[in-house]
């Protein structure tokens, strides 16, 4: 009687999350600057994270865009970190204050 070999199965590849994806709700609140149950929360009333497997994950650009509508604004919200140059940001933020003013009257009083 000969001895057949077993094939070993392999699981199947798990897929993986894009590298400009935040893992976890440690890093989703800490690029939200909030509690992590702040960010569960917000993520309950509709903010857009994904289940991958045990995880949370959640892309930079969706929550910037959700954060600029739940802000009533119709640019997406930038959140800085501690090794970021503001100046940019901040030229791009008076440029769009400005462009919304032209044209607005202001009431004199």
């Amino acid at each position: 009687m000969k001895k057949q070999k077993s094939k070993k199965s392999r699981a199947a590849p798990k897929p993986k999350v894009p590298t400009d994806q935040l893992k976890g709700w440690t890093q989703i609140a800490q690029f939200l600057g909030q509690p992590i149950a702040v960010a569960q929360r917000w993520a309950r009333s509709g903010m857009p994270v994904k289940r991958e497997g045990r995880f949370m994950t959640a892309s930079p650009e969706e929550l910037s865009r959700y954060l600029g509508r739940e802000a009533g604004l119709d640019v997406p919200v930038h959140i800085a970190s501690e090794d970021m140059d503001l100046s940019a940001d901040l030229k791009h933020a008076l440029s769009y204050a400005r462009a919304g003013t032209t044209g607005k009257k202001r009431s004199s009083r």
